[in-house]
This record gives structure tokens, sequence and C-alpha cells, in this order.
């Protein structure tokens, strides 16, 4: 079974996303566990302080570098020690991932990659970002775009979905998810039409392609297989 680990001060935040549809049944089936830590729980004053202000001044709090290693601690199990020279001393099934504006771009092959891992573990900032010192006790740091988010929380989610398609009856037909857009590199798939054939908008006749109603299917391939382009856009 899966397991994602998500550390955050909101805890509650994704809970109406993971309980619905796919990840509902995922979870029901036991394919996956997605458990949220709050990140105060790993403080030790009684306003359970998560950040504070950057040395040298500037705009704005960055999370403290002491709850989130505590968090880990907890939440990666033992051993859990220092990474040296890249290495980590937690088991090679573990993955600490920090969601960040300056990580590494997520694409499609990530999702593939981080399939094989056991437990995916999510650090998610707020406020500035987190103490630099954080990034000693993660292995890598993903970005879902370049744009700036309030949080890493929807980050975290983006990437658990991505990841969870690729588990074995996570969605209704794994073979779905061999076609998937970027399923290959710069890969985007067909268009899709249903029923009606013909749907008509203020006066025009949008119809679905003739081919498509053909009942030839080597027909119908060969006009997926152009349809699906190495390109931005196939609209």
């Amino acid at each position: 079974m899966k397991q994602f680990d998500i550390i955050t001060i909101f805890p509650e935040i994704l809970g109406s996303y993971f309980n619905e549809s796919l990840f509902k049944r995922a979870q029901k089936n036991k394919l996956l566990k997605i458990k949220t830590h709050n990140l105060r729980k790993w403080t030790k004053d009684r306003h359970q302080t998560v950040d504070d202000r950057p040395y040298g001044g500037g705009v704005g709090l960055l999370f403290k570098v002491e709850p989130i290693y505590k968090a880990l601690k907890t939440v990666a199990g033992k051993p859990y020690i220092l990474k040296k020279e890249g290495v980590g001393g937690r088991s090679k099934k573990t993955r600490i991932i920090l969601t960040a504006a300056n990580g590494k771009k997520f694409t499609q092959a990530d999702a593939k990659r981080l399939s094989k891992y056991d437990q995916l573990i999510f650090v998610c900032p707020r406020y500035e970002g987190v103490d630099a010192r954080v990034e000693k006790f993660v292995d890598e740091k993903i970005s879902i775009g370049d744009y700036v988010l309030a949080g890493g929380e929807l980050a975290a989610a983006v990437i658990v979905e991505a990841v969870s398609r690729y588990l074995p009856g996570f969605v209704g037909k794994d073979e779905s998810v061999k076609n998937d857009s970027f399923s290959q590199k710069d890969y985007l798939e067909h268009p899709h039409y249903t029923r009606p054939e013909v749907f008509v908008a203020d006066g025009k006749k949008l119809r679905v392609p003739k081919v498509l109603i053909s009942g030839h299917h080597g027909e119908i391939a060969k006009w997926r297989k152009k349809k699906s382009r190495k390109t931005k856009s196939i609209i």
C-alpha cells in the first residue's frame, strides 16, 4: 500500500478533496493511505510557533528548521539521520519532498518515478518558505509551475494525484494511464468526442469527425495518431 504523508500547518485543508471520487475508493480498497500532520505538533512553546523573521531582514516569515526536523524524524521513521553527500540514512523506499517555487518543475516522468516509492513525505511551506537548512533533510524540491501559491499544500495534492494514477487499480482501466498526455515525451493525447453526434450551439452545428463514426478501426487509429501531436496545443 502506498503511503502519502503531508506535513502542513493546515491539516484539514485537503480533506474534502482526498475523501471523494477515486481517492475515496482507493483508500477504502487499501491501495493507498493519505495522512496529514500538523506541524505545530512539533513545537515547544504555548503559542505553537512554527515561523520567525529571516536573518538579515526582509519581508515575511519563514518556517523554522527545528519543528520540521522533528516532524520528519517522526513521520519518516527510524533510522533518520542528516544526509551525507546526498545519501540518506532512512529507508530507500521513502522519499521526502519539499514543495518550493524554486524546485525542479514537476513532470509526468517524475510522477512515474515517484510511484516506485512506498512512502512519499511532503513538507508544505507557507509565507516566504522555509529556513534553507531544511533542504538538508529532504531528498528533492519540486515546483508545479512558474508561479507562486500561498502554500505548498495544493502542489502536494497535484503530485499525489499524478503519482496515484500509476498505482494499479486507482483508475478504472490501467490502460488509460499508458495513453495519457505526457506519457511519452511532449506527447499530447488526441481529442475525444461523445454523443450527440451533432450539437447545435447558437445556430452552428458542431459535428463529431466522420472517421470516428465510420466503424473503420484502422482509419480511426490513423486519425488518432495524427491528432496526437508533440505540441503545446491540439485544439
